[in-house]
């Protein structure tokens, strides 16, 4: 089968396509990827597939995008808290 994976960094993003055994999970597509190799600061403790959070484990079929989630930058409560505190006082 064949899966996709996908880290996003700030400057563009790493995009891999893998061929896996049927039957293969979330952690077969990342060894066979390579990714850790050339990023080996990533977290795995983040993944989806197609936007939704899954574990290690998670099954895969056919043409699933694995997808690598870094940490935000900013909580976006804080970031609304900031910006309305910024209008208040104008």
């Amino acid at each position: 089968m064949r899966v996709e994976v996908v880290y996003a960094l700030p400057e563009g993003h790493d995009r891999v396509l893998v061929e896996l055994a049927p039957g293969a999970c979330v952690a077969d597509a990342l060894a066979a990827s390579g990714i850790a190799r050339r990023h080996p600061d990533i977290d795995f403790s983040r993944l989806g597939i197609f936007g939704r959070r899954v574990g290690a484990d998670a099954a895969l079929a056919e043409g699933d995008r694995v997808e690598i989630y870094r940490p935000l930058a900013l909580d976006p409560k804080d970031a609304r808290r900031e910006r309305a505190s910024r209008q208040r006082k104008r």
